[in-house]
């Protein structure tokens, strides 16, 4: 029982401290109602890509699909700290992690809101095309490698390459 409660009281005693965390303690409906009031829903459109805030945009409904979707409420979440509260980007260890959790070093305070336009979504938006792009070009061409080399090793007339036969997935799609 001892040994317990001294476990109880270390982990109690090494909590974690998230109060310097803008969110800590802020509901998802003040947090909408901040950044819709500042923005609006056409900016937090253009900005997230997230449909709630195009198809009849509420602040009801968008809570609604938040709770539902966590990748979207993360998102929404980190917009809020890095755009909206304009802290600096979150170090590489802290990326992972959802932004309620993420720990803000206390040097580092909420500034003005960024100056948001569409323009600027618009530009940001082709650039992340461009990168994802490049990215899926260079993702093929090392998958194409890859394929050519194992090819290549198969008809050097090895015979374990004839024992593996490709299986089609959409062969036995019933």
């Amino acid at each position: 029982m001892r040994h317990s409660s001294s476990l109880l009281n270390i982990s109690m005693n090494d909590q974690i401290d998230y109060t310097n965390n803008p969110l800590h303690g802020l509901s998802l409906k003040n947090l909408l109602n901040e950044i819709v009031d500042h923005y609006g829903f056409e900016i937090l459109y253009a900005y997230l890509n997230i449909n709630c805030f195009k198809k009849n945009p509420s602040i009801a409904s968008s809570i609604k699909f938040l709770k539902k979707t966590t990748w979207a409420c993360e998102k929404v979440e980190a917009f809020y700290l890095y755009e909206f509260k304009n802290l600096p980007k979150v170090s590489s260890e802290q990326f992972s992690i959802p932004p309620r959790d993420r720990i803000v070093p206390n040097d580092q305070t909420p500034g003005e809101p960024a100056d948001l336009s569409i323009e600027n979504a618009d530009d940001m938006r082709s650039k992340r095309v461009k990168k994802a792009t490049a990215y899926n070009k260079a993702k093929q061409s090392d998958d194409w490698d890859n394929n050519y080399a194992k090819h290549e090793q198969e008809s050097s007339g090895s015979e374990n390459s004839h024992t593996e036969e490709y299986e089609d997935p959409w062969a036995k799609w019933r």
